[in-house]
């Protein structure tokens, strides 16, 4: 055995545990089919801009132990995430909040759009809802879900909201604040320079292999260690043996524009449903000071179209589809991992979750503290 650990991914959840067995002695190899670290919180920076090649990548987190964690590798700066919702051609603060109940309905105080919301609410009757779209409209009302909820759920899952199920909105944050920050989260930004940096910070000194598929090399490399990081997808590790996990997958067109400045905020999502893609990343705002349009600032910008794509095994795994059907499929994997002492699974598709980056970074330590003990 050349090695104590083979980290297979290089995203978050894979450096992280790579760093913290280095710090123990340990000897690691960590490979990555794709050509470059950092999975898909990767950064490429193009003309001076960080462009977020896989979406947009925002920190945030209200855990202090993770925001100081993440802090030794990059400091952040000061980014608040306030998207902006374009139903045809008119704009809306996201998330919903006093800002967007005035845009549609004139009300200027808590009472007044919390009178209107229940007036809706009330007028649709729905006590018990059987499905997304009704379960959304018992939550805010039809304006709201019409607008704003009913054309993205429908690109985001490729189903009409009336065939999804009624638990994928649990609820809907609703604030009668004029307050447009995504986020409650304390800590929240933007590694300066990108997130490149903070994974080339976490494997520095480490073994890395890229363009290097576990799969094509799985006999050589299952005897190389003695134990197995996988962040992978769990259920091609076992060779879909009860079948395979389902996913929603992305595809990005990615343009530089000649101007200095395309839509003038980092995030707008697209509600209606004929508009194909989902949102329009700006990169150049997610950094102060390169997003203002003046001539001493980058004079061009690049802009990034999120398009929700039916997944296959060819293409890259985003969101796990989280249903009875699957998470049931996904139990029996898991059972399987549990008796096999070889294999460590951890990250989205290794755990079948969708974790944000603190979750991710709270579980990556979690898993280390068991094993390097």
């Amino acid at each position: 055995m050349k090695y104590d650990y083979l980290v297979v991914g290089s995203g978050l959840f894979g450096s992280i545990f790579a760093y913290e067995a280095k710090r123990k002695g340990k000897k690691v190899l960590v490979i990555d089919k794709r050509p470059h670290i950092g999975g898909n919180i990767y950064t490429e920076n193009v003309d001076g801009i960080n462009v977020h090649k896989y979406g947009a990548h925002i920190f945030h987190t209200s855990n202090k132990d993770v925001w100081e964690y993440i802090n030794q590798f990059a400091e952040f700066n000061r980014y608040t995430n306030s998207p902006v919702a374009r139903y045809k051609n008119e704009l809306y603060n996201m998330p919903f909040n006093m800002n967007t109940f005035n845009k549609l309905w004139g009300v200027v105080t808590p009472a007044e759009a919390q009178e209107k919301i229940e007036e809706e609410k009330k007028k649709a009757g729905i006590t018990e809802p059987k499905n997304l779209e009704e379960q959304a409209i018992s939550l805010v009302g039809k304006t709201i879900y019409e607008k704003l909820v009913k054309g993205y759920t429908q690109k985001q899952w490729g189903r009409k909201c009336t065939e999804l199920p009624s638990f994928i909105i649990k609820r809907l944050p609703v604030r009668f604040i004029y307050d447009n920050n995504y986020f409650n989260d304390k800590y929240q930004g933007i590694p300066i320079g990108g997130y490149t940096g903070i994974i080339e910070k976490m494997l520095s000194g480490i073994e890395v292999k890229l363009n290097y598929n576990y799969f094509d090399h799985k006999e050589e490399l299952d005897n190389i260690a003695e134990k197995i990081i996988f962040t992978g997808p769990i259920d091609e590790y076992y060779n879909y043996k009860y079948g395979e996990l389902e996913y929603r997958s992305l595809r990005f067109e990615t343009e530089e524009l000649d101007m200095p400045n395309y839509q003038g905020n980092a995030v707008v999502n697209y509600t209606d449903y004929e508009i194909p893609y989902t949102r329009i990343i700006e990169h150049k705002h997610f950094e102060y000071g390169k997003s203002l349009g003046q001539e001493d600032n980058i004079p061009k910008t690049i802009i990034t179209r999120e398009y929700p794509d039916t997944w296959t095994k060819e293409k890259e795994a985003y969101y796990p589809i989280n249903d009875e059907k699957n998470n049931s499929l996904y139990e029996k994997y898991a059972e399987l991992a549990k008796k096999d002492n070889k294999v460590i699974f951890g990250g989205r598709l290794g755990m079948y979750k969708y974790y944000d980056m603190d979750k991710v970074i709270l579980e990556a330590l979690k898993c280390t503290k068991e094993i390097l003990k």
